[in-house]
């Protein structure tokens, strides 16, 4: 699977039978979303316009909104709602990823449980409208996933008026141990390449 961070909560899961966007951003965020981005599913945490720009995805995507199972061209996903936020669980490629949208609290012990076997995890990191890096740390270590990739987080040509309170990406890494961390443009990873300790990649 070929992970790719389209900006804010926004990435492209691309794997070998389908491709999964989640959370598409409209103007409002201040960044462009990338143009000619295509998938075969669009995944929306909750409705707000930096969340839910399904129209900025091609080719005519299968919309998941709202806590569910669902089974999308050999993709399954389950979608757990916490509050008007979704945290989606997405099986793919015999991978288990889970994207926690704009988490805003921490997790109860029943949501950590509904998490248990994670390898990947998408976590927002930036402290406004969601967790801060201190929180994001204590998520990460009750969900004890083996990737963790943070998002949600202060970076240039973010609309300072709506997201200038944001924390960068600095703060989280300081919080989970790993300031030699270096920001790579994609990451790409299989089951059988997992690595054994828990490892923290920063995506361009």
């Amino acid at each position: 699977m070929d992970i790719t961070y389209l900006g804010h909560s926004s990435f492209k899961l691309r794997g070998k039978q389908a491709t999964v966007v989640t959370d598409p951003y409209g103007s409002t965020v201040g960044l462009p979303f990338p143009k000619h981005t295509a998938a075969d599913i669009v995944t929306i945490s909750h409705d707000h316009e930096d969340h839910n720009a399904r129209a900025a995805v091609e080719g005519n995507p299968y919309i998941v909104k709202g806590p569910g199972e669902y089974e999308i061209k050999g993709v399954g996903i389950v979608g757990l709602g916490v509050g008007k936020n979704t945290i989606y669980r997405i099986e793919h490629d015999g991978l288990s990823i889970v994207h926690l949208g704009d988490l805003g609290h921490g997790l109860s012990s029943e949501e950590v449980d509904c998490l248990d076997g994670v390898d990947i995890l998408l976590v927002p990191v930036g402290g406004i409208y969601t967790i801060d890096a201190a929180q994001a740390a204590k998520v990460v270590g009750e969900i004890e996933p083996m990737i963790v990739i943070p998002m949600h987080y202060l970076v240039p040509g973010l609309d300072k008026k709506v997201f200038g309170q944001l924390l960068g990406v600095d703060a989280f890494l300081k919080e989970m141990g790993k300031t030699d961390v270096t920001a790579q443009p994609k990451f790409s990873i299989t089951k059988e390449k997992l690595p054994e300790a828990m490892q923290v990649i920063v995506l361009q």
